[in-house]
């Protein structure tokens, strides 16, 4: 699949896969100066590109699980989605969770891009749903009726 994509920034690091089966593809920090992220601060880091999603995929924005687990650096919206009509620069929405301030230094790996493709849903409005074996059964109810 291409996607075509513009660097906005010429010191910009486009997306790119690290292993032949990674699903996602690292994302960098396009900053001039290090950018110190205090615990519980959100700040939207750029990126420096821009590109056109083809209709009918989305690109998902994923936190990296190194800076999860290491340093409480995660995603502010959990998985952030770019639309196949948005042209702007991709920006990463970071929180840090973790008890210790963080540095982001120019050019590092920040977060993961997946592309994926969706399906639009037409509603279709009924007096009732169908039944189904799990009924109303919420949160904490699957695994329980094992035949």
């Amino acid at each position: 699949m291409n996607i075509q994509v513009t660097k906005l920034n010429e010191k910009a690091i486009l997306p790119q896969y690290q292993t032949a089966g990674a699903a996602g593809m690292d994302i960098h920090a396009c900053i001039d100066d290090t950018i110190l992220l205090q615990p519980m601060e959100r700040r939207m880091i750029p990126t420096g590109f821009a590109m056109a999603v083809p209709t009918g995929y989305e690109a998902q924005i994923r936190a990296r699980s190194g800076l999860s687990i290491k340093h409480g650096i995660t995603m502010i919206n959990g998985v952030g989605t770019i639309d196949a009509d948005y042209r702007g620069e991709v920006g990463v929405l970071l929180v840090n969770l973790g008890q210790d301030s963080f540095e982001i230094t120019p050019d590092m790996r920040i977060a993961q891009l997946v592309i994926a493709k969706h399906e639009h849903a037409v509603w279709q409005e009924v007096v009732q749903l169908e039944i189904s074996e799990r009924a109303e059964g919420g949160f904490g109810s699957t695994g329980t009726h094992i035949a």
